[in-house]
């Protein structure tokens, strides 16, 4: 079988769509800038907030351990309402499309009743997390899985036939990471903004053994790292060059932190099975040089050693970083390349999701 890929570089335009949005809509989650995409688009976007929270508007999978049993269980509660208010949602206007991002709690029983309210309706799920993996599924999505028109995945191996279409997806189709053309920019940089938020060598992300392993011995050998990101408290002072913050940075900082970094890591998180993750799209759309794991997708969305670099194992990682570290010009070059690629290949969420509207719709050529 042939993976269907979205390639985000055709230019054509979709219909004006009504759409019903579900998904987590905290300021700067992936599915607020999905949105705004789609709102900017041109399509009318009604939204249904996936996140189950408590009466102080906190997550509930901080605070309430039944909640958390039940999704280990993968039955988590609806605690939120959250079919109710789609259900009610599909009753307040035409729908054209109903899009569903992960939303654990979603019953196969409420796409249902969408597509009996609806009959023309196309019924889209779209996950930037590995949805073959047992802890990202719920008994809820197994069992919704063959409903839905179409499945989205940032994750290539998704569509073997082995993996989703074995679940009962009617159709899977992959997509590169995108990058929002709001927060992940160019920005100028001041000389606070490097010593606040940048350096020589820096990574944003969650920890991961592996990623932590190559940085510790990247300061070992006389190279100071600044890393960002959560549950790495545990590798402060583990060495005088493994500068640890302890904390994620905001939407803002972002940015700006990758402006004013040298040469910005990116590494793969190998418990979701990635070959690309979002910082392989964001790094260059800020117009940073980044120096990445080497993988096909990689190579297929930046060529190396003119947009982007890339590694195998760690005495490549080193050499590189070394050289770019001291090479000003090589690196501002690169970077600059990787910037118009992004912009050249259509890598934002504004123009991937055109396709991927065409794709839902059944509009290819």
């Amino acid at each position: 079988m042939t993976p269907t890929a979205v390639t985000g570089r055709s230019r054509a335009r979709s219909r004006v769509l009504s759409i019903l949005y579900v998904g987590c809509l905290g300021r700067s989650s992936r599915s607020s800038m999905v949105m705004r995409a789609l709102r900017e688009l041109g399509h009318q976007v009604r939204a249904v907030n996936s996140d189950a929270l408590d009466e102080r508007g906190e997550r509930l999978y901080f605070r309430d351990p039944v909640w958390k049993v039940m999704s280990k269980l993968g039955r988590p509660p609806d605690r939120a309402g959250l079919n109710r208010s789609i259900r009610h949602a599909l009753t307040q206007g035409p729908v054209d499309v109903l899009w569903v991002a992960k939303s654990p709690s979603l019953r196969p029983e409420t796409l249902v009743r969408a597509r009996k309210l609806h009959p023309r309706l196309r019924i889209v799920f779209h996950s930037e997390d590995d949805m073959f993996l047992r802890h990202n599924q719920s008994s809820w999505f197994r069992t919704s899985l063959p409903l839905y028109d179409v499945v989205f995945t940032h994750k290539s191996r998704n569509t073997a036939p082995g993996e989703l279409p074995a679940l009962g997806a009617q159709r899977v189709v992959f997509v590169d990471k995108c990058h929002d053309r709001y927060l992940h920019r160019p920005v100028e940089v001041t000389g606070a903004d490097r010593e606040a938020l940048g350096g020589e060598v820096g990574f944003v992300g969650t920890f991961e053994a592996e990623r932590a392993d190559v940085m510790l011995r990247l300061a070992q050998a006389g190279v100071g790292v600044r890393i960002w990101g959560d549950h790495w408290k545990k590798w402060r002072g583990r060495h005088p060059l493994l500068n640890v913050e302890g904390r994620a940075l905001s939407a803002d900082e972002y940015a700006r932190s990758i402006c004013a970094t040298d040469v910005n890591l990116g590494f793969l998180r190998k418990q979701n099975r990635d070959l690309q993750t979002g910082r392989s799209v964001e790094i260059p759309a800020c117009g940073g040089f980044m120096l990445a794991e080497r993988t096909d997708e990689h190579l297929n969305l930046f060529l190396e050693g003119v947009e982007a670099e890339f590694f195998d194992d760690f005495e490549e990682c080193l050499g590189k970083t070394r050289f770019y570290v001291e090479n000003a010009a090589e690196r501002r070059r690169i970077a600059a390349a990787g910037l118009e690629r992004c912009m050249s290949g259509r890598y934002s969420f504004h123009d991937r999701l055109t396709e991927m509207l065409r794709v839902a719709r059944g509009d290819e050529k």
